[in-house]
Order: C-alpha cells, then sequence, then structure tokens
C-alpha cells in the first residue's frame, strides 16, 4: 500500500513537473513573479507533496528561484543571461551538429526530413503550442546522433531558457521567415555532410533568434 502511494505521488509530482514547464516556457507566469502555493494546488488539482517535489526540481533545473523560508519566484529576463544563454547555444549545437553530420545514419536523415517536412507544413494558423513542439523537435532530430548523451542534455536544458526569453518577446514576422527559410537550408547541408558550412548557419540561426528574443527583455 505504501509502495503504491509512493508510485502515485512520483506520477503526480513529474505530471505536474512537466505541465509547470511548460507554462513557465509559454510565459503564463510573469518574470518576477512570485509563486503562490496555495494558487498553484487549486490550479493544478494537485497534493503539496508533488507539487513541492516539482518545484524543488524546477529550481534546480533552472526555470524557478527558491527563496529561503519564502516560496519560489520566476527568473527575471535580462540581457547579460539571454547573451550567455545564446552564446552557450553556439557553441554546443555547433559542435553537436558537427557530430551528427559525422555519425549520422540514413535513418537519421529519414528523421530528419520528416521533422523539417511537419515543421515546414505548419503554417502561421497552427496553434502556437503545437508550433513549439515541431520546432523543438526540429533541433533535437538534426543533433540527435552526436554521440553524446551529455552533450544532448545541455543543448535541451539551454533550449528551454532561451525559449522563456523567445516565446514572450514580441512577433517579429520580418525575421521569422529568414529563421524559417534557415531550417531547410540546415537539412540540405547536413543531408550533404557539409559540417563546416551547417555549424555556420546554426550559429548565425541562433544569433538571429536572439534578436527576437531580446525584445522580451526590458
Amino acid at each position: 500500500m505504501t509502495e503504491t502511494l509512493k508510485q502515485g505521488s512520483a506520477t503526480a509530482a513529474s505530471r505536474i513537473y512537466e505541465t509547470l514547464r511548460q507554462d513557465l516556457l509559454n510565459g503564463r507566469y510573469r518574470a518576477g513573479e512570485r509563486l503562490s502555493i496555495t494558487l498553484l494546488r487549486e490550479t493544478y488539482d494537485v497534493g503539496l507533496s508533488p507539487l513541492r517535489e516539482a518545484l524543488n526540481r524546477l529550481a534546480a533545473y533552472g526555470l524557478l528561484r527558491q527563496e529561503n523560508q519564502r516560496g519560489f519566484r520566476v527568473l527575471e529576463l535580462t540581457r547579460e543571461e539571454l547573451a550567455d544563454i545564446t552564446e552557450m547555444r553556439r557553441q554546443l549545437e555547433g559542435m553537436a551538429l558537427e557530430l551528427a553530420i559525422r555519425h549520422g545514419d540514413e535513418e537519421w536523415e529519414s528523421q530528419l526530413l520528416a521533422a523539417n517536412h511537419r515543421l515546414a507544413r505548419a503554417g502561421e494558423h497552427t496553434p502556437v503550442v503545437e508550433w513549439e513542439s515541431l520546432h523543438s523537435r526540429f533541433h533535437s532530430a538534426l543533433v540527435a546522433p552526436c554521440g553524446s548523451a551529455w552533450l544532448l542534455r545541455f543543448i535541451s536544458q539551454l533550449h528551454d531558457q532561451f525559449d522563456r526569453y523567445r516565446r514572450v518577446a514580441p512577433r517579429a514576422q520580418e525575421l521569422r521567415h529568414q529563421l524559417d527559410s534557415q531550417h531547410q537550408e540546415l537539412v540540405d547541408l547536413a543531408l550533404t555532410r557539409d559540417a563546416r558550412r551547417a555549424r555556420a548557419l546554426i550559429e548565425e540561426h541562433i544569433t538571429l533568434s536572439s534578436e527576437v528574443a531580446k525584445r522580451s527583455c526590458r
């Protein structure tokens, strides 16, 4: 009985962790906002124990700040932090893409083509949540066969940190079209195994995307 309760609590904690993670990335809570435990329990219909476990995990992951005896607060958005995240993305994703091009096989090529096709088909009327999911899958597919689980883990965390800024920034349609076209260019370079130009383009892509993300900073 006790073991069953523990498993149920762990399942609830994982569920609320993922739901809250997405809500934080999508800007449901304002930067700097202090989160009310009582309100969170009501909003997500979850018990205190799994909620606290999820909040502690989100703080360890870097999406919340834990304050001594005062609960949890959403992180601020600053240009300095964004510049740091952007540079780390450039370095790590550039490295991962070079490795992926070196090690990727035909199965990777097929998965990359499919991910790009699904993303390209998502037009302006596609729900934002669905587009963001497709966008994340494309970037994950691009570097998937790099051969380093740790490198992929760091990249995933940096993507989440970057998206805290990008997803709440005002739309920049003039840059959006350019960014979208670069997705196809990245696929073309990956398939022709042009690692040098592919790395240069992914670094340019991340820099350009940071120009959009900057608009979220005061």
